[in-house]
């Protein structure tokens, strides 16, 4: 693997970290606000299963992406030394 080819995939990683870190973020903000929003607006209780299901999806999500993370970090560390 050259230098730019290696570069380019430390690239993809950052930004495939920094998009995690905000999907893992913004659902744990929408989550709170949700299941404290759900009673106090009334609404029926099955909407805060909606909101949980809804968040366990996201981080589902969020470890796929992390895996993939690791697992090109490891091709890139096979590859040799930079």
């Amino acid at each position: 693997m050259n230098r730019d080819d290696r570069q380019t995939a430390e690239r993809v990683m950052a930004r495939k970290g920094r998009i995690a870190a905000v999907v893992i973020a913004v659902t744990m903000v929408v989550w709170l606000v949700g299941t404290a929003l759900v009673p106090w607006m009334g609404w029926e209780a099955r909407y805060v299963f909606l909101i949980d299901m809804a968040a366990i999806a996201a981080f589902l999500w969020v470890f796929v992406v992390i895996w993939q993370i690791w697992r090109l970090r490891q091709q890139l560390n096979e590859n040799g030394p930079r």
